[in-house]
């Protein structure tokens, strides 16, 4: 058995063993059926396992073969043809330098979150819900990891945004998470539009979806852009925008405190480590493009440098020991923006792998840091950072409004209410009231159901 037919075989096992295992938690859910926790257990540890085992032989053998780069085919799904304009659907996985250490990393943090949460959750009213939007995560991750096409991307990439928000509202009994948890799902859905636009865009210029060609035939990092000045700095601009919604970078930041309102399992491995890292995982991906377009170039590192100085600040002024890691994160996602920018490949991708184990140990230990700290104390017998009272000392009008810059997390969700949030209602609001009064006029009356009820669901005659 070769190289060619090995690693398709543990390729498919890769997506499959958390597909399955999502099918497994998931349609005895829908007969009103519940595995045990620990069956639930024991089925996680075995698909993370059985993930993590077939991409370590995928590495092994591609080391062993010399191969930088392998393709697994899954075929022409869709395809649409009109006149010179084409569509298709077209589903490949790569394994290469940036996709298999990723790969790698998913499934060791989410099979040692896995573990934690198992213990966590033990016996909490919403056990099998975590860990069925678990194995949405995960499968989410494992597609966006190993995505060829755009496409397939962006399926992996809205299956990690749904998780995600729905974790965030996992307390759903109380109106502050599932407010956020919406507040997530939204911020999400912008960067979404981006990267939909990118993707047509994508179709149109080089009528594919595949990432080799738009980026070349050569291996990562060594591709080479087949498009145009314009054409690359369409699409990345585009793509920039995406990648900084999902990792929470300015101005989209605003969602990184509200998504601690999730368990902390769920916090550690979204929000603090893979989740986060997606938006920069992309521009990874399509790095290739900043080699075209000096603008785009400029704008990444622009991005990265003040989302870096955003997250600084505001990690320094937190009274939640979780807010201040998310804000924490950031920065060092804007570091790791900044080395794409410059083009240090490598030592980004080696920064996003140490600083994702780094922070989700710090968020597993948040909970217990207090605890321990008065234990220890108690232990001692005195306070161990003293009693002694600082000094009062006078603050520039600067540094006092840095503080309160940072403090109120620069507006930034206030600043998106305005600018985008309400025009863009206010626009469909318009558009809708015109288009009532149309159907009103060709129906001679109220043309809509909801016109002629109440709040309650009756008649307003019957009310009446």
């Amino acid at each position: 058995m070769n190289t060619h037919s090995v690693i398709p075989v543990l390729g498919l096992l890769v997506v499959a063993s958390p597909a399955v295992l999502l099918a497994v938690l998931g349609l005895p859910l829908l007969v009103g059926f519940r595995l045990s926790e620990q069956w639930q257990s024991r089925l996680t540890k075995a698909s993370v396992l059985t993930g993590l085992l077939a991409a370590t032989g995928i590495l092994a053998t591609m080391l062993i073969s010399g191969s930088r780069q392998e393709v697994v085919e899954l075929g022409h799904w869709v395809a649409i043809e009109h006149e010179h304009e084409h569509f298709h659907f077209h589903i490949n996985f790569v394994f290469d330098r940036l996709s298999v250490p990723f790969l790698m990393l998913t499934f060791v943090l989410c099979g040692t979150v896995g573990a934690f949460a198992e213990v966590y959750l033990h016996r909490d009213a919403g056990y099998h819900r975590f860990f069925l939007l678990y194995a949405l995560f995960l499968l989410g991750m494992v597609v966006s990891a190993l995505a060829g096409t755009i496409e397939t991307l962006f399926f992996g990439w809205e299956l990690v945004g749904l998780s995600s928000a729905l974790l965030v509202a996992y307390f759903h009994q109380r109106p502050g998470p599932v407010r956020n948890g919406h507040r997530v799902w939204t911020t999400y859905r912008i960067a979404d539009a981006a990267f939909l636009i990118a993707a047509l865009t994508m179709h149109h210029l080089t009528g594919a979806g595949e990432f080799q060609k738009l980026m070349g035939s050569g291996a990562w990092p060594e591709g080479v852009a087949n498009i145009g000045f314009w054409q690359a700095s369409l699409v990345g601009f585009l793509l920039l925008i995406a990648a900084a919604g999902k990792s929470g970078m300015v101005p989209f930041s605003g969602w990184l405190p509200r998504a601690m309102e999730g368990p902390t399992p769920s916090s550690a491995v979204f929000y603090g480590a893979l989740s986060v890292h997606l938006g920069t995982y992309l521009l990874l991906r399509v790095s290739p493009l900043l080699d075209v377009s000096m603008p785009l170039r400029i704008a990444v590192i622009g991005l990265g440098l003040t989302s870096a100085v955003f997250g600084a600040l505001a990690s320094r002024v937190q009274s939640d020991v979780k807010n201040a890691l998310a804000f924490a994160s950031l920065t060092q996602v804007g570091i790791i923006t900044v080395e794409i920018g410059l083009g240090l490949h490598y030592i980004a991708l080696v920064h996003m792998i140490g600083h994702v184990c780094l922070r989700t140990l710090q968020l597993l230990r948040a909970p217990s840091v207090l605890r321990d700290h008065q234990m220890l104390e108690n232990a001692v017998g005195e306070h161990l950072t003293g009693d002694e009272v600082a000094t009062s000392r006078s603050s520039s009008p600067g540094q006092l409004w840095l503080y309160r810059f940072a403090l109120q997390r620069g507006n930034l969700d206030e600043l998106l209410d305005d600018w985008i949030v309400h025009p863009f209602t206010k626009s469909f609001r318009f558009f809708d009231s015109l288009e009532r009064r149309w159907t009103n006029l060709l129906s001679g009356g109220n043309s809509r159901t909801s016109d002629t009820l109440s709040p309650y669901g009756d008649s307003l005659e019957d009310v009446h």
